[in-house]
């Protein structure tokens, strides 16, 4: 009996030791058509997601704001844009260690996020996605991005961009409805303007179209994945009916599922690899979908505007002023031409580079 009682001691001290020396846990399932999740990638790409809330544009636009370091230090905006009317955030810049352009979109705000929620359980397919017989999708999550003034400004930022440092690759991310818009925004830069390399890392997404729409998009956006945490309420909705397969909504792949596992203090993070499915049952489609806490924190880093910011609200310093540009409804643009070293790398390179 001593000797079992001395083989539990040793089990639970191997296994404390490697709860503490690893915080999270990546549960991998191989998947020959799909490419291989990015730890390291999610984990930066989470810190702009969360840093394109951020009210106060000065800071945000100079990268100064207090989301606006660690993992993102060094980046460099190209154009910030703020549609005031429909309270829409999204910004284009460029990040030298990925040397890749970034995009982000900013999600739902936290103040009518309660409303929001509770309006997607009742939100119906109702528009035909153009040229894919029988795909439908979200009409509001579609048109928050192709109908306002998110497309062009981003569209333009990344037609400056290219001519700066050339045809990087192309990271699009964003959170809650901003995850949404980032999927759109990816589609369209692959088939409308033939972007070869088109990365996409969403957190707490919704579900956006239905099964052809999916299954369209899943071909032509391979690297995309959608982080999911726990008991999130928002990747349950819309509705899935398992009953009307072509009716309802349906996740493209492929999905990350971070949960929680262990006991007492020995706590960590399972980042669990999905099935090719979109809606694989052992992942967050398999527990309750009902907390809006576990919408708000992906990866430890707090989503949604900071503090009391919960209003569409724009804080904006005069000197800022010199890279504005308004439309006749009042919506922003703030664009500059970045210094950052990914120019001074393709100059170095023999690479012909021409800021005027």
């Amino acid at each position: 009996m001593a000797g079992v009682g001395w083989a539990k001691v040793a089990i639970l001290v191997l296994l404390s030791s490697a709860l503490c020396s690893a915080r999270e846990l990546k549960v991998t399932v191989k998947h020959k058509e799909h490419p291989e999740f990015n730890h390291t990638l999610a984990r930066t790409l989470v810190e702009y997601a969360s840093a394109v809330y951020m009210s106060d544009t000065t800071e945000l636009f100079t990268w100064t704001c207090t989301r606006c370091n660690d993992l993102t230090e060094g980046f460099e905006m190209i154009e910030l844009i703020i549609d005031v009317k429909r309270c829409l955030q999204a910004f284009v810049g460029v990040a030298d260690d990925l040397n890749a352009f970034v995009i982000a979109f900013r999600g739902t705000q936290e103040k009518s996020l309660q409303n929001w929620v509770e309006d997607l359980y009742w939100k119906q397919l109702d528009i035909d996605y153009p040229g894919i017989d029988n795909a439908m999708v979200h009409h509001g999550f579609y048109t928050a991005y192709h109908n306002t003034t998110l497309r062009p400004g981003i569209l333009s930022a990344l037609e400056r961009g290219k001519e700066l440092f050339g045809d990087l690759k192309i990271m699009v991310t964003g959170h809650s409805m901003g995850g949404a818009m980032a999927a759109f925004c990816a589609l369209d830069l692959v088939v409308n303007t033939g972007a070869k390399d088109v990365q996409v890392v969403t957190f707490g997404q919704p579900r956006i179209g239905n099964a052809a729409f999916a299954s369209y998009y899943s071909q032509m956006v391979p690297y995309t994945f959608r982080i999911t945490h726990e008991h999130d309420i928002v990747p349950h909705l819309p509705p899935y009916y398992q009953h009307f397969p072509q009716k309802t909504y349906r996740h493209f792949p492929r999905e990350i599922w971070l949960y929680n596992l262990g006991f007492g203090s020995l706590v960590y993070t399972v980042e669990r690899v999905c099935d090719g499915s979109g809606e694989d049952p052992d992942c967050s489609r398999g527990v309750p979908g009902n907390s809006i806490l576990d919408h708000l924190v992906y990866y430890g880093v707090q989503m949604g505007c900071p503090g009391a910011e919960s209003s569409c609200k724009i804080i904006m310093d005069p000197k800022t002023a010199a890279y504005r540009t308004a439309d006749l409804e009042g919506n922003l643009v703030f664009s500059r031409i970045p210094s950052t070293k990914i120019l001074r790398k393709n100059s170095e390179s023999g690479d012909q580079v021409d800021v005027m």
